[in-house]
């Protein structure tokens, strides 16, 4: 059975981060790449967002007795072969949660292009994301 109270408080924390993170969408990319506070406030509100889909994924995994993943792609893999996601959304979620493990553990490899594509044209796939969790719990 879901938990809907977590389901709730991981989807509110969702919504906040990418409240958040809208406040920096049509940043000038000289100005990104020239400001190290303004990358830090954008590279950990997006890894906690992307980690705030991860929890959610995993929790309907969980309640939907699916097989456990090996990776963090494959929980959206997953959700998508359960027909929870369509095949669009779960591409960019795979994409979103690999690009998780360069934001924690390859902080060199970090593209600030690829940042604010992200900023621009994904932060409403992790909002599509949250509302398809709270539609199928």
């Amino acid at each position: 059975m879901v938990d809907r109270e977590l389901l709730l408080r991981k989807a509110v924390a969702l919504e906040q981060y990418l409240t958040e993170l809208e406040e920096f969408r049509n940043l000038e990319p000289e100005t990104y790449r020239g400001d190290w506070k303004t990358q830090r406030i954008v590279e950990r509100s997006l890894h906690l967002a992307i980690e705030a889909c991860l929890d959610l994924a995993d929790h309907l995994i969980a309640d939907r007795r699916l097989r456990v993943p090996a990776t963090q792609g494959e929980t959206f893999e997953i959700l998508r072969d359960a027909r929870l996601l369509d095949s669009f959304l779960a591409t960019s979620l795979i994409q979103m949660a690999k690009f998780r493990n360069i934001l924690v553990h390859d902080y060199a490899r970090i593209d600030p292009d690829q940042i604010l594509r992200i900023l621009r044209e994904h932060l409403q796939d992790l909002d599509a994301f949250r509302l398809a969790v709270l539609a199928s719990a």
